[in-house]
């Protein structure tokens, strides 16, 4: 009888131990699920992140572009006619030194290095987007 009790106990322990490996299976499957849904709801977001990034990266990228892009052809519409005047009141200003005259050929060079920087923006201006630069 004592055989008899010990596997009693036996199948009772065993039982017990069938039922908590299948309890673990149950929740580590659970658990899996789980970790499934928040690993593809994770991995969407981080795609709408990246779409979202990519969005604005291009708004504000074509922004930024476009504002350095027109602030470089204002700073060279300036250099240009700052130069034509700068060259045509230093010519006129050496014809004048040379000749030892008054500063007439220095106002006449400088209103002609000014008509030549209007010229050279007019020119920059009438170039078509794509032959600029």
């Amino acid at each position: 009888m004592a055989e008899r009790g010990g596997r009693q106990d036996e199948n009772r322990q065993q039982k017990r131990e069938n039922d908590q490996e299948g309890s673990r299976e149950r929740d580590t499957e659970g658990l899996r699920a789980r970790l499934d849904k928040l690993s593809t709801a994770l991995d969407a977001q981080a795609e709408a992140d990246k779409a979202s990034d990519a969005a604005k990266l291009g708004q504000d990228g074509a922004s930024a572009g476009a504002t350095a892009k027109a602030m470089g052809l204002a700073i060279r519409i300036l250099s240009e006619f700052v130069a034509a005047v700068l060259v045509g009141a230093v010519i006129g200003w050496g014809i004048d030194r040379a000749a030892g005259t008054t500063p007439a050929f220095l106002v006449v060079f400088l209103l002609m290095g000014a008509a030549a920087g209007f010229w050279n923006v007019y020119r920059i201006a009438m170039t078509p987007p794509d032959k600029a630069g």
